[in-house]
């Protein structure tokens, strides 16, 4: 570091009454270590800040640093402790090497967030940092501590990450974990799980996240009524041809655009889009006396449940005219068709959806004869309830509840079951 300065000198002003040439002195790599230890216990904060910042400072002066009452000498220690990490070898056990982690695990539990994020910013993709500090900087409080490690970490398994999402984190940990590269399947789902709409989000704007079919399914039967979810999952990479043309019905025709004018999917799956986006559009029928007249125009004049028994008649009320109604928010269609599907009175269907009870909404459903996965959509969608408290299939698609369970339900509203 520049020219040699000599020990008396060092000395010299390392006790001199002007602060500035201690810290001088204090920051210059050529300082002997008895001169830095002796600066560690300097009444300037700034002094102590560059003996804490200097990497030719003594393990024991940084000893005396760890309890130093000025964050940032705490902080500037963090900052140069952490950047050896990588020169810590597993086979590097010397006194030096425990002192170095012993102030490592000091630091991660220090009270001021500054300085553990420091720490967390600097460990956070260092593949030989010590376990434990990671899970401990992982589950920090702070999300300005554990975000970064939850992002990046390669130490943090799945199992890791699936505790963590268990352990019901407020949404900024679940959108760091959703952003990791190569989100594994069962990580996707968990946090699909959660209904996070941030962190649901994150998970489908990352490409390299692995989302399973049945758990973008679910992300769909709730996506028309998050609108951050529409944009990435329009750009989601290998959209199925059966979940593309369910995007197409509810988002907007700015988003429609996008979705058709994807060159990277298969002629299938832009076909499927190209029927769902039709179906959009409500078709011109003749007017008596000449003109056209609109879908729109018609439906005042046809109730739900009209429309619903001649469906119903023709044999076309089946679960894929149904999902086709949800789609596209027809609540009154799909309403409609649960009573005439079950052959109860449309206000007692009401009455049921309204209440807001899964296992009520169940029953109803599957005495219509749906499937136990289209009869999610039906408690997300129809009867609003949170995605938390929806009952979801058994094996894969078999109603949860027996038979006998499911009359008591309906009988419980006063119905056959």
């Amino acid at each position: 570091m520049g020219f040699g300065i000599d020990y008396d000198t060092a000395k010299k002003l390392a006790a001199s009454e002007d602060a500035a040439e201690r810290r001088f002195i204090a920051s210059r790599d050529d300082t002997r270590p008895e001169i830095l230890f002796y600066l560690a216990n300097d009444q300037s904060a700034e002094v102590r800040r560059e003996i804490a910042r200097n990497n030719a400072t003594p393990r024991q002066a940084d000893m005396l640093l760890v309890q130093d009452p000025d964050e940032g000498v705490r902080t500037g220690l963090a900052g140069k402790i952490a950047a050896l990490v990588p020169s810590l070898g597993a086979d590097k056990v010397g006194q030096l090497e425990k002192m170095a982690l012993d102030i490592l695990e000091a630091l991660a539990k220090d009270q001021a967030g500054a300085v553990r994020q420091v720490l967390a910013e600097t460990l956070k993709d260092t593949p030989n940092a010590p376990p434990h500090i990671v899970q401990q900087l992982a589950r920090d409080l702070e999300l300005s501590v554990s975000a970064p490690v939850l992002r990046h970490s390669p130490l943090l398994t799945d199992d890791d990450l699936l505790s963590i999402i268990g352990s019901q984190p407020l949404d900024g940990k679940l959108v760091a974990i959703a952003e990791r590269a190569g989100v594994s399947h069962s990580v996707s789902d968990a946090v699909a799980r959660t209904g996070s709409e941030a962190a649901v989000a994150a998970l489908l704007g990352n490409a390299s996240a692995q989302i399973r079919e049945e758990t973008l399914d679910r992300i769909i039967d709730m996506a028309p009524r998050h609108e951050p979810w529409h944009a990435p999952l329009v750009r989601r990479p290998a959209l199925p041809a059966q979940a593309a043309a369910r995007i197409a019905g509810f988002v907007n025709d700015q988003l429609v655009k996008v979705l058709e004018s994807r060159a990277d999917l298969p002629p299938e799956v832009r076909a499927a889009v190209r029927d769902a986006v039709k179906a959009r559009i409500p078709a011109a029928a003749p007017r008596p006396g000449g003109g056209i007249e609109t879908a729109e125009e018609e439906a005042p004049k046809e109730r739900p449940l009209d429309r619903a028994k001649k469906l119903h008649a023709e044999g076309k009320l089946d679960e894929e005219a149904i999902a086709s109604a949800l789609t596209r928010g027809d609540r009154g269609l799909v309403m409609a068709a649960l009573a005439v599907r079950t052959g109860y009175p449309l206000d007692a269907v009401d009455k049921i959806v309204g209440g807001q009870s899964p296992r009520g909404v169940t029953a109803l459903c599957w005495k219509a004869k749906l499937s136990m996965r289209f009869c999610r959509q039906v408690q997300l969608r129809l009867a609003g309830i949170p995605p938390t408290g929806v009952l979801n299939a058994r094996e894969g698609t078999h109603y949860p509840m027996t038979d006998a369970e499911m009359k008591w339900q309906l009988e419980f509203f006063g119905l056959k079951g």
